[in-house]
């Protein structure tokens, strides 16, 4: 899927689930960002360094692609 595609997609998912309402509700939410991302990273990453996250981001496309691939 292309980036639009996904965008796309995203939008008719919310419209769906949401309403039209309530995805410009959500819409709204995101950009106007909330709670401390700084602080709650670490909940997400904990102290996973650079590497250590490219690295789990490559094992899991490669992980993704073989598994696309029937192997």
């Amino acid at each position: 899927m292309t980036l639009e595609q996904i965008h796309q997609k995203g939008i008719e998912v919310l419209v769906h689930h949401l309403g039209a309402v309530g995805m410009i509700r959500f819409f709204q939410q995101s950009e106007t960002g909330w709670g401390d991302y700084t602080k709650d990273r670490y909940k997400w990453l904990g102290n996973k360094d650079v590497k250590t996250l490219a690295g789990e981001i490559i094992a899991k496309r490669n992980l993704h692609h073989k598994q696309a691939s029937g192997g």
